[in-house]
């Protein structure tokens, strides 16, 4: 091992405050076990206040060490920090549950300390839940392509999320490639190791570090296809996988374009069916009801013009508009809230209405990009954010390696997806094009290999970021899987559907899996 790889497994273990032991011993045919430990003090007080002192005292903490490029074993190390929240009966473990909540480049770190959100005792009871932060995410050894928060001011400055007139597109594009400029120089070896196939491998080394035989596996989001490449890659070693908020593996791993063109798509059909149940449950219960869809469609002209201004003075632009409602839409707690907060603005658009919600306090938006675009920086400050989510994304999924087309190309996603499609042309296919890693490692299938148990694939009606025709692609591509739907809003659904929980907690413990064509209601709607 070199130094610098050395220096990249031991930061990553004292940020934990545990050192992994056998450093530099590991190969792909002998992984040395989790070194558990006391988690680090920040890490604890990062948990929310729902995690009990008694629970967090349980909690342990490890780094494991796995190669830069698997194809390399013996080659430069990286370390993955991972978070164990033990079985409550340990005499009747079954084994350990695996938790990644998507992203790519979310921190599932301590999604194993809020483990009861999603699952119940009998799930609880019988499994240790590891969350983890993948490669080059947050606490493992993060890839940054900045220095400092003032690289990342600057690249930021003039990147337009909905790019509408000629300067904005010219700007933005140039911008965008600045970006990818700053990662080319300062990302290092994980440049070209950031696909989901590392990530899976990865996965399996976590699998084995902790002794399980099989692996035991919840996905969410770009978590499942996580769970659909480990499971095509290891389907021997697969026990039982939940993927909930599915992705289409094998369109998203073939043709990066179109998949992001149907997932603007799969935003219009969310933000359709709220618009439509805004109005069905009237005033009372939705502020923005009386022909949302009108009041929805003259507010986006009406800002196209120039942007309004709340009562508190805040002002708000149509890309305002748009991403709030993207961000707002993934939950279906926000969407109530989200209602308001449109009428405020139709109001102050239209000031001679009338209206007994005439001011909303607003909710702070959901955070996009890692937090890449809401950057404030001080004075000469370290950047501390990661890249990992273009990192990943731009590896798996191919695009056109030319921006020369995008003005084109975003005004006929915008035609087919009024509200979204711009703004989805904005991210990867803008960023993608440019991206500086070159054979890079990524898994495009088969993607039909049996596992022993049925894969549970986990779909809602109204998903917005990935649409529900993607849950039932992924369980047809998938040579042994059940779908599970669920008549709900939001982005993902375990742990907010009881009836889907039942059967999913039945299946992870007891290997019996759903019945087909099983159709469940969420705890709560929309404006009930």
């Amino acid at each position: 091992m070199t130094s610098t790889s050395m220096r990249v497994v031991l930061a990553s273990a004292l940020v934990l405050g545990t050192i992994v032991t056998g450093v530099g011993t590991a190969q792909a045919s002998s992984v040395s076990p989790a070194a558990w430990g006391q988690c680090a003090a920040d890490v604890l007080a990062s948990l929310p206040a729902t995690v009990t002192p008694e629970e967090r005292a349980r909690l342990t903490c490890a780094v494991q060490e796995v190669p830069v490029d698997h194809a390399r074993p013996r080659g430069e190390k990286t370390g993955i920090a991972m978070m164990k929240r033990p079985a409550n009966d340990p005499s009747r473990k079954i084994g350990s549950i695996f938790l990644n909540p998507g992203g790519p480049g979310g921190s599932g770190l301590t999604r194993g300390a809020v483990a009861k959100n999603y699952f119940g005792a009998s799930v609880l009871d019988r499994f240790d839940v590891v969350g983890f932060d993948p490669r080059g995410v947050a606490r493992s050894a993060p890839m940054r392509c900045f220095r400092t928060q003032e690289e990342a001011a600057s690249v930021n400055e003039g990147w337009y999320s909905l790019p509408r007139t000629q300067a904005e597109i010219t700007l933005s594009i140039r911008q965008s490639k600045a970006y990818t400029d700053y990662c080319k120089i300062n990302a290092g070896p994980l440049l070209n190791h950031m696909s989901t196939e590392a990530v899976a491998r990865d996965l399996d080394v976590l699998r084995e570090a902790v002794g399980d035989e099989q692996l035991n596996f919840v996905g969410f989001s770009y978590g499942t296809l996580l769970g659909a490449t480990y499971a095509n890659i290891f389907p021997q070693r697969t026990r039982a996988m939940v993927i909930d908020g599915n992705v289409d593996p094998r369109l998203r791993l073939s043709d990066g374009a179109q998949y992001d063109r149907e997932r603007a798509g799969g935003f219009e059909i969310a933000l359709d069916a709220m618009l439509k149940r805004c109005d069905s449950a009237g005033a009372e219960k939705c502020a923005f009801a009386g022909d949302a869809r009108a009041k929805f469609e003259a507010m986006k002209v009406a800002l196209a013009k120039g942007p309004a201004t709340l009562p508190n003075g805040t002002r708000v632009t149509l890309s305002d508009v748009v991403n709030r409602v993207a961000g707002d839409l993934y939950s279906i707690a926000r969407i109530a809230p989200l209602a308001a907060w449109l009428q405020s603005v139709h109001l102050a658009l239209n000031p001679g209405v009338l209206s007994v919600q005439s001011v909303v306090e607003l909710e702070a938006p959901l955070a996009n990009a890692g937090g890449r675009w809401d950057v404030d920086p001080l004075p000469d400050t370290p950047y501390t954010a990661d890249d990992s989510y273009y990192a990943v994304n731009c590896i798996d999924k191919p695009f056109a390696r030319t921006n020369r087309n995008w003005a084109t190309t975003a005004a006929q996603w915008e035609k087919e997806s009024p509200t979204f499609g711009r703004n989805q042309a904005a991210s990867d296919l803008l960023t993608c094009a440019t991206w500086p890693a070159r054979n890079p490692d990524r898994w495009i299938g088969p993607w039909n290999k049996k596992t022993k148990n049925p894969i549970v694939v986990v779909g809602n009606y109204y998903d917005p970021a990935t649409q529900y025709v993607f849950a039932q692609r992924m369980a047809k591509q998938l040579g042994n899987a059940r779908l599970v739907s669920v008549d709900a809003f939001g982005h993902c659904i375990l742990g907010r559907s009881a009836g889907a929980d039942a059967v999913v907690a039945k299946y992870l413990v007891d290997l019996v899996p759903p019945a087909a064509g099983q159709v469940f209601q969420p705890n709560a709607q929309p404006f009930a």
